[in-house]
């Protein structure tokens, strides 16, 4: 009977167990939202409307949009003009593409309801033109914006560029004549017009800071030069090459111009041997840097090995130079003549003879360098210890692939990381896969 009554006792919970650990479980929860009374359950409802926009800025659109349904006073806070300043639009055919598109009911709602409050907004779209013609739809719709960064994003080949000018140039001045605020603009790869330049310049001149509009075939150098003459703050201006001229040039280095900070230029080919690029005169590049002494030229060349001959052949203020083909070792060499600027530079493939002699021109003339990366080239041991110890602890990227090294009677790769860790001050190995 003892032992009877023992088995019941320890398999019945009495009702203060039953409390304490209740009272227990509570209090863990209250402790973390600051509540005073253990015994009190989370009413979710109640939160702040900080705390809840605070939890929504961290949740996927998605989610945010789930959770906007657990109670009136979280849908309230869904609708709040802060949530809205920022978004993405993703617009995408579910049977071509990995992207999930933004749903159409929400995409309603936020034309209906939030359009005054978008300011960071872009669109991101597959390569169906289906998508980048709703991304149209959408911009046409946005009458009562007061968008300040725009940008169009294809994930695939430019989608933007299968749309009607025509279609485009409308859905863009809705947003250029309505915004008025506008201070950076993303819309490479698309067909943006010399008329549609105007629109943007016309409304947004005193705001407009930034302007990325790389391969865009149907603006001419006339367009481009009415950004230069007009939008005085102009801080970052991304173009293609064909558009580049010295009247535009000179146009950048005029007296009432506010210095430019970064000049990017796409320097691309698609057809090798068909294509006659122009030679910028130096005096003009010596007048831009005059007028902006600390700006950055960057320089991004797609070209084919025997489409060069118009680049460097006399002393360009180029600071960032990428080179996504082959390049020769005669082009290299004119770049450690001729570049005294240079900060950064990458090579993606070079042929079969070491660069060893290129190499160490550019660290003896190229005084601000401080990143390299190497890919598909050539460079002995020794040649590239001698240039790693001729630029010292100023290169702080160094990105070279292991096979590009070739050990010699000096140096082993063992003994050439321990040699270049050394001159560096900071320990370094070679890379194991492409970096840049």
């Amino acid at each position: 009977m003892k032992r009877a009554g023992q088995k019941v006792a320890a398999g019945t919970e009495t009702p203060g167990t039953s409390q304490t650990s209740k009272r227990q479980k509570t209090s863990l929860y209250g402790s973390e939202f600051g509540e005073s009374d253990p015994c009190t359950s989370m009413d979710w409802g109640s939160l702040p409307h900080h705390v809840i926009l605070r939890v929504f800025q961290f949740l996927t659109l998605v989610d945010r949009a789930r959770a906007s349904s657990v109670c009136r006073r979280w849908n309230e806070v869904f609708h709040i003009p802060d949530l809205w300043r920022r978004f993405e639009f993703e617009l995408s055919q579910p049977a071509t593409s990995y992207l999930k598109s933004t749903h159409p009911d929400l995409i309603q709602q936020i034309i209906k309801r939030h359009a005054d409050h978008l300011q960071y907004v872009s669109f991101k779209v597959d390569s169906s033109t289906e998508s980048a013609e709703a991304a149209c739809d959408i911009l046409s719709q946005l009458v009562n914006c007061s968008i300040k960064t725009l940008g169009l994003i294809s994930t695939a080949k430019p989608s933007f560029m299968n749309v009607s000018k025509a279609h485009f140039a409308s859905a863009l001045t809705v947003v250029f004549v309505n915004s008025k605020s506008l201070s950076s603009i993303k819309i490479d790869d698309t067909p943006l017009d010399d008329p549609s330049l105007k629109v943007l310049v016309a409304n947004n001149s005193d705001t407009l800071k930034l302007l990325k509009m790389s391969s865009c075939p149907h603006v001419s150098p006339a367009g481009i030069l009415c950004v230069a003459d007009q939008c005085h703050g102009l801080k970052e201006l991304a173009l293609n090459y064909y558009i580049l001229s010295d009247e535009l040039l000179l146009a950048l280095s005029s007296e009432k111009h506010v210095d430019l900070e970064h000049l990017r230029i796409d320097v691309v080919s698609e057809n090798p041997g068909q294509v006659q690029f122009h030679t910028i005169k130096k005096q003009s590049w010596d007048a831009l840097v005059k007028h902006s002494p600390k700006v950055n030229i960057v320089m991004y060349f797609f070209l084919y090995e025997d489409e060069f001959d118009a680049f460097f052949r006399e002393e360009t203020p180029v600071t960032h130079l990428y080179f996504g083909r082959a390049v020769s070792k005669a082009m290299l060499g004119r770049i450690g003549m001729n570049c005294p600027r240079l900060i950064e530079l990458v090579v993606c493939a070079n042929g079969l003879q070491p660069l060893d002699d290129e190499l160490i021109q550019i660290a003896e003339r190229c005084k601000n360098l401080t990143a390299m990366g190497l890919g598909e080239c050539e460079v002995t041991c020794r040649g590239f210890i001698e240039f790693v110890k001729m630029c010292g602890g100023r290169l702080t990227q160094l990105s070279i692939m292991e096979e590009v090294l070739i050990p010699d009677s000096d140096y082993s790769l063992d003994r050439l990381h321990l040699e270049v860790s050394k001159h560096l001050g900071r320990m370094w190995f070679p890379d194991m896969m492409p970096t840049w």
